[in-house]
């Protein structure tokens, strides 16, 4: 059985502009020209890049701890062709491995600084509502390239997990998301395949670490201002994700829109389903571990184990299909990411080896051919994109698939709805357009008294762009738009 929130109080409003924004997948951009400047305005597929067959060929997007330390021995020489400052590289933390806490710089062109992911999220209002671990703004942005004297223009800058591991894989994507979002150019930013405990003996030895990072300068001059480029497209917002819902929890395969959760199949399936080797606990959540690739919970009502965060309910948006993020790493080769064949046939809907593969809201598996198809935009979330970075560096940086982040994520998604949290105050009052829960499955909070309260800016607010907006603004200088009341605007627009 499927449980859905009552949608009667909105359903006029909701089917109205759910209709009538179907079909929307994104779109192109159209350049931006303030005070003679020409601010392109790139769309997901030119921000994407396809990566070699071989990640050792790779000199951006993602590269091979041998790349690095050819960069590394010598730059003035072996640095990649238009690329004429220094070698950056950041790390997301320490190496844990005595001996590997650190890629080695030469503290003349090459650099290593422990730059933690914490640094690069946000907590933003669209103008709807308050979201945690957002792309950060303009100002902290510069605060960033000062800090590790950092010129996004004429610098290489390497994103590194230091110690391997899920979280500082997804650490290492929001640090690369949030510079490619504002700006700097896929010929000066690539990812690190692998963390230090795997890369030492996988193309560097122990004399490529040490013990200490290099002091960040705190230096800087150059702000994301110099970058005349909009990518902000990389964002999907809370009002890009309504306007690409479809008008049932189908997968649809023609309307130019993949919708990917990051998730496990536990969250997305509100606790009706679990997948092998998801973490689970048979004493607190009545599910087991599955000796199968899928297997169904020993009580699927007990099911408040799959919520996080004081959540009001839990599932997903429809439309949306389910594989999680951990199936793209390889967590014996220091968490890398599995060969670009691999991804690609997973991407198409193909199975690996224990038979998990892209699932649907029927919670079986959709078949070779039938994930994503050419030419579709992906949207790829999980409960804060931290997971999806992992999804959309393998479709934006490995794949070459037009990406977008919604950067909200469910925790903003699952929020909005007209539920009481636990001071019995409604979320969000039943005529808001953007209740989100008129296009979703989900299973609600088995009390209100588990739902954390949220930050509402304005229930009514003519749109959700308010991040992006401003975004646009600081690097142009121009006025931006706050939004009122009324339904959202533009339903196909940018």
């Amino acid at each position: 059985m499927q449980y859905r929130i009552d949608m009667r109080l909105v359903a006029m409003s909701a089917m109205a502009a759910s209709l009538l924004l179907g079909g929307c997948s994104g779109g192109g951009g159209s350049d931006n020209t303030v005070n003679g400047v020409v601010f392109k305005v790139n769309t997901p597929a030119e921000i994407a890049q396809v990566s070699a067959d071989d990640y050792n060929a790779n000199v951006n997007g993602l590269i091979t701890a041998a790349t690095l330390k050819r960069w590394k021995d010598d730059w003035a020489n072996q640095r990649p062709a238009g690329i004429p400052g220094k070698l950056v590289i950041l790390q997301v933390s320490a190496g844990t491995t005595a001996g590997t806490e650190y890629i080695k710089p030469n503290g003349t062109n090459v650099f290593t600084y422990l730059s933690p992911s914490s640094e690069w999220t946000q907590t933003r209002s669209n103008g709807v509502i308050e979201s945690v671990s957002m792309v950060p703004d303009g100002a902290s942005m510069d605060a960033l390239l000062k800090k590790y004297n950092i010129d996004p223009r004429n610098d290489m800058i390497v994103v590194s997990m230091g110690q391997g591991s899920t979280g500082n894989a997804m650490g290492q994507g929001r640090i690369w998301y949030a510079l490619r979002y504002w700006g700097v150019d896929k010929n000066n930013l690539a990812i690190l395949n692998g963390g230090n405990q795997w890369i030492n003996a996988n193309g560097m030895t122990a004399d490529d670490f040490q013990a200490d990072a290099s002091v960040a300068p705190n230096s800087g001059t150059i702000s994301v201002k110099s970058l005349a480029v909009d990518n902000t497209q990389l964002q999907a917002t809370l009002d890009d994700m309504l306007k690409i819902i479809p008008s049932s929890d189908a997968n649809v395969l023609n309307d130019g829109v993949f919708i990917w959760d990051a998730r496990n199949l536990g969250q997305y399936s509100a606790g009706q389903m679990v997948e092998l080797g998801e973490d689970t606990d048979s004493d607190t959540t009545g599910s087991q571990a599955c000796t199968t690739a899928y297997c169904a919970p020993l009580n699927p009502n007990n099911y408040m184990w799959s919520f996080q965060n004081g959540g009001a309910r839990q599932g997903h948006p429809w439309g949306t299909l389910q594989l999680q993020f951990t199936r793209l790493l390889d967590s014996t080769k220091g968490f890398s990411y599995l060969p670009k064949t691999q991804l690609a046939s997973l991407l198409a809907g193909g199975t690996n080896t224990q038979g998990v593969g892209f699932v649907g809201s029927n919670y079986a598996l959709v078949g070779q051919g039938n994930a994503y198809q050419e030419g579709d935009t992906i949207y790829t979330y999980c409960e804060t994109t931290f997971r999806a970075m992992i999804t959309g560096v393998v479709g934006a940086v490995i794949l070459g698939k037009p990406t977008r982040f919604y950067d909200g994520a469910m925790i903003e998604w699952s929020s909005l709805t007209y539920t009481t949290n636990k001071n019995g105050d409604y979320i969000l009052p039943a005529n808001s357009a953007w209740r989100s829960d008129v296009v979703s499955f989900s299973r609600p909070a088995t009390s209100n008294t588990l739902v954390n309260a949220r930050t509402i800016t304005n229930p009514h607010s003519s749109n959700a762009n308010a991040i992006v907006n401003a975004d646009k603004g600081y690097k142009t200088g121009e006025a931006v738009s706050t939004g009122g009341g009324g339904l959202p605007g533009n339903p196909c627009g940018g």
